[in-house]
This record gives C-alpha cells, sequence and structure tokens, in this order.
C-alpha cells in the first residue's frame, strides 16, 4: 500500500474515529479504578501520568501503524515518530487531556486526536468515552455526536460583549508569571462569569454555543491541536495571545466570533506586557 492511498478524507475521518474507539476502550478500565499515578520529571508542582494514558496512546499508535504507516505520530506520552515515507500527513495526539481530573473520577478529561497536513491541523476529535461525548470535525464542518445518535453540527454563540461573556479555563495556577496572571485577572473582571477545571472540554461546549471564551497559557501541541478545526468549523476564532496560529500551543484564546475573539486581544494587549 502506498501512501498516497491514505490521501481520502473518508478514510482519514474513518480512521480518527477508529482511533478514538481504540483508545475509549483501553482507557475506560483505568477510569474511577484503583491507580498507580506517577509525577513527570519537571518543573510543575504535579504533572501525573497513569497507565491509562500509556495505554490510550499505545492503541492509537498501534491502529496507525497498521493502517496508514506512512504517517508521523507526536504523542503526550511517547514523543515523536518519523514518517516511514514522504507523507504531509501527521497525528498528534494526547490520549487523556485532564489526567488530573482522570485520577479524581471527574468526567471532564478527553483524548484528542488532530490530524495536521503539512502542519496545519485539518481534522480534529475530542472523545469522551464515559459520558458518551465526541466532538469533531471532519474538515469543514465541526459535529458532536452521541451514541445511537445522528450527528449534530456545532455551532458558536453569537456574544460580541465581554461583560455578557462566559469564561472558561483549567485552573488559575496555570497563568504562571505576572503578565499571565494581569491577563487572567483583568479579564475574569470584565467578563460575566468564569468557571475552572473543564480543559479540552470547555474549547468543545465553546464550539457548541455554550461558552464565550476559553483563556489558557503553557499549552502544548497535543493539548490543543485537535480543538483548533474543531472551533473553527463551528465558526469560532482560537489564537495564541499575540494572534498568531494557536496549534503549536504557549498561551491560547479562544473565542465564540471574531468581534469576541478581537476584544479579547485587545484586553491582553492592554495589560503589563513580560
Amino acid at each position: 500500500m502506498s501512501a498516497t492511498d491514505h490521501d481520502e478524507p473518508s478514510f482519514l475521518l474513518d480512521l480518527m474515529h477508529e482511533a478514538a474507539d481504540a483508545a475509549g476502550a483501553a482507557i475506560l478500565p483505568f477510569f474511577r479504578a484503583e491507580l498507580t499515578i506517577e509525577h513527570k520529571a519537571g518543573d510543575r508542582p504535579f504533572d501525573p501520568v497513569t497507565a491509562g494514558d500509556r495505554a490510550g496512546e499505545q492503541a492509537i499508535r498501534a491502529l496507525l501503524s497498521r493502517k496508514a504507516p506512512f504517517h508521523a505520530v507526536f504523542g503526550e506520552e511517547f514523543g515523536g515518530q518519523a514518517t516511514l515515507a514522504h507523507s504531509p500527513y501527521r497525528w498528534v495526539i494526547d490520549p487523556i487531556d485532564g489526567t488530573r481530573g482522570f485520577i479524581l473520577g471527574l468526567p471532564t478529561w478527553g483524548t484528542l486526536i488532530a490530524l495536521e497536513k503539512d502542519g496545519v491541523p485539518i481534522m480534529g476529535l475530542m472523545d469522551q468515552p464515559y459520558v458518551g461525548d465526541r466532538f469533531f470535525s471532519d474538515g469543514s464542518a465541526a459535529w458532536h455526536r452521541r451514541p445511537g445518535e445522528a450527528p449534530r453540527r456545532l455551532r458558536t454563540r453569537a456574544t460580541t460583549d465581554l461583560a455578557a461573556a462566559h469564561l472558561a479555563a483549567t485552573s488559575p495556577d496555570i497563568f504562571s508569571d505576572a503578565h499571565e496572571h494581569a491577563v487572567f485577572e483583568t479579564m475574569r473582571t470584565r467578563v460575566r462569569d468564569t468557571r475552572f477545571g473543564t480543559d479540552c472540554y470547555a474549547y468543545c461546549l465553546l464550539a457548541a454555543g455554550l461558552i464565550d471564551i476559553v483563556v489558557e497559557a503553557g499549552l502544548k501541541p497535543y493539548d490543543v491541536a485537535a480543538l483548533v478545526p474543531v472551533i473553527e468549523h463551528a465558526g469560532g476564532h482560537i489564537t495564541t495571545w499575540t494572534g498568531e496560529p494557536a496549534h503549536a500551543g504557549g498561551r491560547i484564546i479562544a473565542a465564540s466570533n471574531d468581534h469576541l475573539h478581537r476584544a479579547a486581544l485587545d484586553l491582553i494587549a492592554s495589560c503589563p506586557a513580560d
């Protein structure tokens, strides 16, 4: 089988869903079960990883190696794998985004799978197998699907006023320096409400028209690449705090529409610089 046999959008979309199914089957036996929790090396005070994280990524990698061996793979737990032949495609994987919630039994985590072509995410998926939620972009539209139900197309909210916006962030602790704290504290005083502990769910609920703004910092590519097509194909905007493409991670701002996104960027620019 040649690399060009794997270019069909229908094949790629089916493979993304199959990968999510495989990950869910591998991860769920570890959820709300007795776990050994390890702490990753690094400068974060608590950065957990479990056997569920590793099992989920291994399941995805095994599937991709069989069905798309010419594609590159980059995942949180096992790093990068180069293509075996020239291919523009790379899969970016976070088997459990929200491991802190996972180890507490909270169903706010999700499996993130992005497909990049020439370095740009073209399809993305967030799957929550315990709840049964799957948010995904097929490359032209964004959808929400539940077991036994037809997919529902996603549309973002039309909120244009920061004062009426609902804001989400994983935790105030992710804003690690003075500039990040200033941005977050300024923004939370300007919006209607702020919620924490949402991880990848916040971005999907923004795409679904339930949240207006998500602001975060310190993200890695596998934390956000899958969410970019979902948000953009639902009508939202997601960039770095300086308006650059978001899929490489860093400081991220997502908003339900261009007007609100511009207002958020202007607010960020008004805060004290690094």
